[in-house]
């Protein structure tokens, strides 16, 4: 076997079949594996309809407990993980495993089509060259989506999707590919048509979702920079490429703790003491003019009316 596509699901049988159909069709030999994660919307039922699929069930333990899996009985020299809610852009699977096999590549990247839920493309965000995949991925720069890679199965089969950061498994997944300096080769072209629609989705979480969302957010940088530190890796350009992932982080989580915000603040700080706020206008203001503190403190204030 070439490829296996990993597909969890859940309730997305508006999605799934036009997300199934994307996989077919290719010259290499494709497996398609779809981990229903307790589905109630008749997902089992059409699983069981179609022809070339390898189906798995469980009850609903989420999305990381689904593809970690789908990943255990996967048998393709290469790995895809794709969103029920997303699709593999036409011959994208043959190119990247053409790229793959000759360059004994790691992980092929790519870039991504964003569309709408009727298909209307909205944007395209091509492959961003940078010599540095560590610091890309922890925010330096633009680093596509992880749906639109392909990885190679054996340099990731010690790389589980973690439980523990559930709301941020895909990205932490990537950083912890980059730390083992994979290498990378580049498909130019758009290998993932990624979804924008009305629907819920993982990423976009409220309330107390949101909340841990954040500290999950966190405490990902929290150990990937202390790893980084420990090998004598944490370079300055990483310690300001997570910072532009951790300043936004501190006002999110400003919103329901403004004490851990502050010792974000301070962590970020230490991270680069020429740090300054980058905001511009009416909040750039108040943070220059009343302070950090003071300025979380006023719109958690707000906040609460």
């Amino acid at each position: 076997m070439d490829v296996s596509i990993i597909i969890p699901t859940y309730n997305r049988l508006w999605s799934l079949p036009k997300a199934v159909e994307s996989c077919r069709y290719s010259n290499c030999a494709v497996e398609i594996i779809v981990i229903d994660d307790g589905s109630i919307d008749g997902t089992i039922d059409w699983l069981k309809q179609q022809k070339g699929i390898v189906i798995l069930q469980q009850t609903n333990w989420g999305k990381c407990w689904a593809v970690n899996s789908g990943f255990a009985i996967a048998k393709g020299k290469y790995i895809k993980f794709l969103d029920s809610d997303d699709s593999i852009a036409a011959g994208a699977i043959d190119e990247q495993f053409t790229i793959a096999e000759g360059n004994s590549s790691d992980i092929v990247v790519s870039g991504y089509t964003l569309v709408d839920e009727n298909g209307k493309q909205l944007s395209q965000h091509i492959w961003v060259e940078c010599d540095d995949f560590i610091a890309q991925q922890l925010g330096e720069c633009d680093s596509s989506h992880y749906s639109a890679y392909l990885f190679k199965r054996s340099f990731i089969e010690d790389i589980p999707h973690r439980p523990d950061f559930a709301f941020r498994d895909d990205r932490l997944f990537v950083i912890e590919a980059a730390l083992k300096h994979p290498k990378v080769n580049v498909h130019s072209g758009y290998a993932l048509v990624h979804t924008k629609h009305t629907k819920s989705k993982l990423q976009l979480n409220q309330g107390m979702q949101k909340t841990v969302q954040d500290y999950q957010h966190l405490n990902l940088y929290k150990k990937v920079l202390a790893q980084l530190a420990e090998k004598e890796e944490l370079t300055d350009r990483r310690k300001k490429a997570s910072i532009k992932a951790l300043w936004p982080l501190c006002c999110w989580i400003a919103r329901h703790n403004l004490e851990d915000s502050i010792s974000l603040l301070e962590w970020i700080k230490q991270l680069d003491p020429d740090f300054t706020i980058p905001d511009k206008g009416l909040l750039g203001f108040l943070y220059k003019n009343v302070g950090v503190n003071n300025t979380h403190r006023l719109l958690k204030i707000k906040r609460s009316f």
